[in-house]
């Protein structure tokens, strides 16, 4: 019996690979729960690939569900882990860019001086850095703020501020191939440590249409955390795509996030009360979503 059951998961897995699902939304509650549920039912908690992509923002935000958002946050806490926006923030820290009021220049110098700070608030998740601080400072120690002694400052552009530099030369002859930024590093990431944490996210790309003046961004996970971190992930994706397309002069349009691999990897024993709240609010919440879309 073991062996079918082995030899029916890696027939699944292989159907998986062959046709990868894509989830499309304009509510990013309802993409997230879509692939939640879809990882609640599966024996090995996996899908690899796995395409989510999120559309409509309104005032630079992705439309949420507050209900879905809610249950999952007291999940999150009940069970000792991050809530959502604190996920997000370590993508693009959206308190702080209201902070600058508007001033990037501002919010990369108040994010800078303060980087050491949020590195030691959560020193066993952070101890190797934060995506946001790979975009605007690749060169930079996140620990200590002082310049990788590896990269000398005519190796980065801008130094070492990415998002910078696509931002200034995000405009129409220029080659769209350029608009990309890289958060791996092998010199720092390739490493024998099993359980290395960081970085999962790998790259962004951006993709404007200059003639609809609008922006496209693109993520790539090599593993991604469905529980955890999905849903914070894609939050602080979207604001990062806003950012950059305010600050470019375009309208964002849609965050697609592709992972290697979609797993569960954290999570509460199945009657733990918080979890099985979160997954009937998922449950109603994509019912109500398709009842609508066919009505």
């Amino acid at each position: 019996m073991r062996d079918s059951l082995d030899i029916d998961t890696s027939r699944r897995k292989r159907a998986m690979m062959n046709n990868p699902p894509v989830i499309k939304d304009t509510n990013l509650s309802v993409a997230w729960a879509r692939m939640f549920l879809r990882l609640t039912v599966r024996s090995d908690a996996e899908i690899a690939p796995l395409v989510v992509s999120v559309t409509r923002f309104k005032d630079g935000e992705p439309v949420e569900d507050e209900t879905l958002r809610k249950a999952l946050d007291t999940c999150l806490e009940t069970n000792g882990l991050q809530p959502v926006h604190t996920v997000a923030n370590t993508i693009f820290p959206q308190s702080l860019w209201q902070m600058a009021k508007g001033d990037r220049k501002d919010l990369y110098a108040a994010y800078l001086e303060n980087l050491p700070s949020y590195v030691a608030m959560a020193s066993s998740k952070n101890n190797r850095g934060l995506y946001f601080a790979r975009l605007i400072a690749f060169h930079t120690d996140p620990k200590t703020g002082e310049r990788l002694p590896y990269v000398p400052p005519s190796v980065v552009p801008a130094d070492g501020n990415q998002l910078e530099f696509i931002i200034e030369n995000c405009r129409s002859g220029k080659r769209r191939s350029m608009f990309q930024a890289s958060i791996f590093d092998p010199l720092r990431d390739h490493t024998r440590s099993a359980q290395l944490g960081f970085p999962c996210l790998q790259h962004v790309s951006f993709v404007p249409d200059f003639a609809a003046k609008t922006l496209m961004l693109n993520a790539f996970y090599a593993t991604q955390q469905a529980f955890e971190r999905a849903y914070g992930n894609f939050l602080g994706l979207c604001r990062l795509g806003e950012f950059v397309a305010h600050e470019a002069g375009l309208t964002f349009e849609r965050m697609t996030c592709f992972a290697g691999i979609e797993k569960m990897d954290e999570r509460p024993p199945h009657n733990e009360s918080t979890w099985v709240a979160l997954k009937t609010v998922a449950q109603n919440l994509v019912v109500a979503a398709d009842t609508q879309t066919t009505t």
